[in-house]
């Protein structure tokens, strides 16, 4: 009876947990990221996968936490057979789906076929807010290599303040690929905190005066010449911004491309309908699936608590504060040299958080004029961010990789 009791307790989790007592805080902060998707609605496409993937990865003995490639295991030489035969499926997913990254470009053409380019080639000089609001990214690179990351370490966490949670993820399987785990956690906790993050930079800096800008009026003053053809236009501008970026910046490709395939199949119309569903749809909702699983399965105690951990957190909110700083400056000090005046709510959406921030940037020039709608503007910017963060991106993979 003595030895069935003894085999039975071996058979649960419970020495596992107090072996490693830090696998119980890591399912507490599963289960806040549960929360957060689930009762909050914070980014609850990617916040649930990822926090059921933590839970998973921290049961003692459950073999469901990915295993790091060492010079002393060789895991990322092996077969895939063999790595599910000695590591398990979640290292079979891992390493096949997201070591190799092939996830994020596939979220990427899903959201190239749900994005409309209207709104930018509409505004094209709204665009250039998209590339200033980048600055976070480079500044907390400096900031982190000063404060003692690795380049490529630092490469990771600043891409956070590019507001996009794919971009981050490739570029740290790229450069930093330790960290995914709490870059992930940071880079779309933080997405969904854009309602308080745009709010909190703007109401410092811009003016009330500033505030009520009125781009409609902007533009029945100073008008601008409407493109002809517009439906042609946005057939053949991703192809041309891809080859012109692709030249440029070749190790954007995976992301851009993917970007701008998506939305090719999507501006065509019917004849790759099919084509523009499946990518939107299918593909986008699986690859999400399998993104937020393996990435939730890397934050084991071992990897995750780390003061790492607590900088990534730190330097992410501050990459991504100023990166909001950076379109918001760029707009008023095109303000200085224009007679047709840009509200400066339209540099705060240069992130890649499509369409949230253009939401919060419209909702917040609606307090101040219930008739100063500027969706549609900010729109323009907040979608030169995701062409932005790609580019960044794919900028410091060449620098650092």
């Amino acid at each position: 009876m003595k030895e069935t009791l003894i085999k039975l307790y071996e058979m649960t989790s419970f020495g596992g947990f107090i072996d490693d007592p830090g696998a119980v805080l890591m399912l507490i902060i599963g289960g806040v990221l549960l929360y957060l998707g689930i009762v909050k609605k914070f980014e609850p496409l990617l916040l649930i996968p990822i926090g059921f993937g933590v839970l998973l990865a921290n049961i003692p003995g459950a073999e469901m936490s990915v295993v790091a490639s060492t010079e002393d295991n060789g895991i990322f030489h092996l077969s895939l057979v063999e790595i599910a035969k000695q590591y398990g499926i979640i290292n079979l997913l891992y390493y096949a789906l997201i070591k190799s990254g092939l996830l994020p470009p596939l979220i990427f053409m899903g959201v190239g076929a749900m994005t409309d380019f209207g709104p930018m080639l509409r505004n094209l000089r709204l665009a250039f807010f998209g590339g200033a609001a980048q600055l976070g990214i480079f500044t907390v690179l400096v900031f982190s290599i000063m404060i003692g990351f690795t380049p490529q370490e630092a490469g990771a966490l600043s891409i956070i303040g590019g507001a996009d949670g794919p971009t981050a993820i490739y570029t740290t399987i790229k450069l930093a690929p330790h960290l995914l785990g709490p870059i992930a956690i940071a880079a779309y906790s933080y997405m969904a905190l854009v309602p308080f993050i745009i709010p909190m930079v703007a109401n410092r800096l811009i003016t009330k005066e500033e505030f009520l800008i009125n781009m409609k009026s902007q533009d029945q003053r100073h008008p601008t010449i409407p493109i002809k053809h517009l439906q042609k236009v946005k057939i053949i501008f991703p192809i041309v911004l891809f080859l012109l970026v692709g030249v440029l910046v070749p190790s954007s490709v995976p992301l851009l491309g993917a970007l701008l395939f998506g939305n090719l199949v999507k501006e065509i119309g019917t004849a790759t309908d099919r084509l523009s569903k499946a990518a939107s749809s299918t593909i986008m909702n699986t690859s999400t699936i399998f993104l937020g699983l393996c990435v939730g399965a890397t934050m084991n105690s071992a990897s995750f608590l780390q003061k790492e951990t607590l900088m990534i957190l730190v330097g992410g909110f501050i990459a991504f504060s100023i990166s909001v700083l950076g379109g918001i400056c760029a707009v008023k000090i095109f303000n200085l040299f224009t007679k047709k005046k840009i509200n400066p709510l339209i540099g705060a959406t240069g992130l890649s958080a499509v369409p949230m921030a253009s939401r919060v940037a419209n909702d917040l020039a609606l307090k101040h004029d219930p008739k100063n709608h500027i969706l549609q503007y900010a729109m323009a910017s907040n979608i030169s961010g995701v062409i932005g963060s790609a580019v960044a991106a794919g900028v410091l993979i060449s620098f650092l990789g």
